[in-house]
């Protein structure tokens, strides 16, 4: 990885990228607030879940989260950044309307699940619009190594965003709408 201060490929001057080396810090930090809100969401979401392998999807990206807040912290030590959080308005929007939905629904119900997955995969389409965005400044910016670990997060957002819609076309979809 190059030095902190040599961060730009060789088409762009010292002084150039800074605006853009400071809209991806601050993507950062709001994606490191995201991951750690998501991170005590899930295991509530697991929990109002009637579903077991959606009990099952909600504590596998609970721990695949972790490895995404360690990662954040890996990049800001790499690109020379404090491990820092600013609020995600997005993220907590979306977490709160998981809430609503676990609030307006019947428990042990399908039509719950249904809401879960809803919620859920809008969390995962925030995520990886996100991640893929901030991939993309990191390879301008000459931070390879970092793009690459942003890559992997992207990656398993996606593997998550996919692991829901299979179990919402297995079976959740239908079964709701016999409830």
């Amino acid at each position: 990885m190059k030095n902190p201060n040599q961060n730009l490929s060789s088409k762009f001057s010292e002084n150039d990228g800074e605006k853009l080396r400071t809209l991806f810090v601050d993507g950062l930090k709001d994606l490191y607030w995201a991951e750690n809100h998501l991170a005590k969401a899930l295991p509530k979401m697991s929990k109002a879940a009637t579903s077991e392998d959606l009990k099952i999807a909600f504590e596998t990206h609970h721990n695949e989260t972790e490895k995404h807040v360690n990662r954040l912290e890996r990049i800001f030590e790499i690109i020379g950044e404090k491990i820092q959080a600013k609020k995600c308005p997005a993220m907590e929007g979306l977490l709160q309307e998981g809430d609503e939905i676990v609030n307006s629904t019947e428990t042990r119900s399908f039509v719950r699940d249904c809401g879960l997955i809803m919620a859920a995969q809008k969390v995962e389409h925030y995520e990886i619009a996100s991640y893929g965005t901030l991939r993309n400044i990191a390879r301008i910016l000459g931070y390879f190594e970092v793009a690459e670990i942003l890559q992997t997060t992207l990656d398993e957002e996606g593997e998550a965003d996919h692991k829901l819609t299979e179990l919402a076309e297995a079976h959740i979809n239908e079964e709701a709408a016999l409830e």
